[in-house]
C-alpha cells in the first residue's frame, strides 16, 4: 500500500513539473494509467489472498478512481499553463 501512495505522489509531482505541451500531458496520462493498473492489480491480489474484504476492495477501487480523476484533471491543465 505504501508503494502505491508513493507512486501516486510521484505521478502528481511529475504533473507539477511537466513541460507545457501536449506530449507532457500525454506522458502524464500514461503514468496515471500505469499507476491505476498497478493499484488495481495490488487490490485484486490482496482480495484474492483474503487480506481484505470485498467491501474494502471496493472502497480502495473508489479511492483509486478518485485519485485518477484528480490527476487527469491536473494533466488536462498542463496545456493551459
Amino acid at each position: 500500500m505504501k508503494k502505491i501512495v508513493a507512486f501516486a505522489s510521484a505521478a502528481v509531482l511529475g504533473l507539477g513539473v511537466a513541460a507545457c505541451d501536449s506530449a507532457a500531458e500525454n506522458e502524464a496520462e500514461e503514468n496515471i494509467e500505469e499507476m491505476e493498473d498497478a493499484r488495481d492489480a495490488e487490490v485484486n491480489q490482496m482480495e484474492d489472498e483474503g487480506m481484505i474484504t470485498d467491501d474494502q476492495a471496493d472502497a480502495m477501487d473508489d479511492e483509486t478512481d478518485a485519485m485518477e480523476e484528480s490527476m487527469e484533471e491536473q494533466a488536462d491543465e498542463i496545456d493551459e499553463m
